[in-house]
């Protein structure tokens, strides 16, 4: 695939690696693609812009405050027009101010006015890179919707090698030309995804819960709205942010996350249950809170509706995708529950091991279908799993048609 006709908006910000941005413009214009190209004032330091305006036979903005070339609000038209947005390199500057939602320059204000999906390359110093600060902004920014390129391993401009060197140019462009690939295969389709876990009330200070964050399920909203659907996130209690360009509709309890799911799933095509429900509940939730009297407290549980099971008893044309999150006997349990439930494909994996299950940013998995087929997956971002959920689940729509 070519980006011929593209609207491409490359951010430049200062680094060393400033000189690598040079050969991804050429790059990008060789692919078809019409590139634009808004500099830092610390990048222009490294490359001046009159390089990166040859080379993309285009204006380089550099400043908000130069004279007006055109009657239009600059950012804004830049911001209009793009089809993909690139920030390559990205420093932890830009990736702080985006995800802190501070628009203090051209490229800030333009990415922060963009309905374009937005890919960062991020390119520092490996203690930088890894610094938590700019871990939590790099991994706020992925779960609202947000690309990013891993950085390459070498060595670096300050003599330390280690994770932070800006990928070849050819790799950059490459996965910009596959995220335009992707970019609209679920166009035209309603998925419904459930996420988080749900809580049920003791009294109205407590409640049964667990110990779900909710990524993984934000995770594949984000990424089926990026990829073109529309997408509705029933979602219990998290501390996560919506995801851009989804339809999140807020839950508590198991019998209310119930009644939304239920209230959309005809018109979904695609339904992903990713949300930690509650097997039971206190058979009487009390109205006021419950006084310490005693050394023990008996609380009498009653069996949640299993949501996934009546699902799969009432689907018509739905594909249906559950979740397994297990302790023990992972690929068994998983079949039962592919079996029981009347289930397209499920996603299992164990919740104990390292690097996998509740409140951590990464997942290691195992994808189980109908036909026996069962994919290993090996521990990845929970970003990178949703994509790879997708891509299943967009081979057995394409399979079915």
């Amino acid at each position: 695939m070519s980006l011929a006709g593209k609207q491409v908006v490359l951010g430049v910000t200062g680094g060393i690696a400033v000189y690598k941005a040079v050969d991804i413009v050429s790059r990008l214009r060789k692919m078809g693609a019409i590139v634009h190209v808004i500099m830092t004032e610390s990048a222009a330091r490294f490359v001046t812009p009159l390089t990166f305006q040859e080379m993309s036979a285009n204006p380089v903005v550099v400043s908000m405050w130069g004279e007006m070339k055109q009657w239009n609000v600059e950012h804004i038209a830049l911001a209009t027009m793009a089809d993909v947005f690139l920030v390559a390199p990205a420093t932890a500057n830009i990736i702080g101010k985006i995800a802190n939602g501070i628009a203090d320059d051209m490229l800030s204000t333009t990415v922060m006015a963009t309905k374009a999906p937005v890919i960062f390359a991020p390119a520092m110093n490996t203690q930088m890179y890894c610094n938590p600060i700019v871990q939590k902004n790099i991994q706020e920014l992925t779960l609202l919707g947000y690309q990013f390129i891993e950085p390459a391993r070498g060595l670096l401009a300050c003599g330390t090698e280690g994770v932070g060197r800006l990928p070849d140019p050819c790799d950059i462009v490459n996965f910009v030309v596959d995220h335009v690939a992707a970019e609209n295969d679920f166009a035209g389709k309603n998925l419904l995804v459930t996420a988080g876990g749900t809580r049920e009330a003791i009294d109205p200070v407590r409640y049964i819960g667990n110990r779900s964050s909710g990524k993984m399920g934000y995770a594949i909203a984000a990424q089926a709205a990026r990829r073109g659907a529309k997408v509705i996130l029933v979602s219990g209690a998290t501390g996560l942010s919506h995801p851009p360009n989804v339809t999140v509709v807020k839950v508590e309890s198991a019998a209310e996350m119930r009644e939304e799911v239920l209230k959309n799933f005809f018109s979904c095509d695609i339904v992903v249950k990713a949300a930690a429900v509650a097997d039971y509940r206190p058979e009487v939730a009390e109205m006021q809170k419950i006084k310490k009297n005693d050394d023990t407290l008996i609380l009498k549980l009653t069996k949640n509706p299993d949501i996934l099971r009546e699902l799969g008893q009432i689907k018509e044309r739905q594909l249906l995708v559950g979740f397994a999150a297990e302790t023990q006997n992972v690929v068994n349990y998983a079949k039962k529950k592919l079996n029981e439930k009347n289930l397209d494909m499920i996603v299992a994996n164990d919740v104990t091991a390292p690097g996998a299950g509740f409140n951590v940013d990464t997942n290691i998995a195992k994808l189980l279908f109908r036909d026996g087929k069962i994919v290993d997956l090996p521990q990845m971002p929970k970003e990178k799993l949703a994509c790879c959920i997708l891509d299943y689940i967009r081979e057995l729509v394409t399979n079915r048609t």
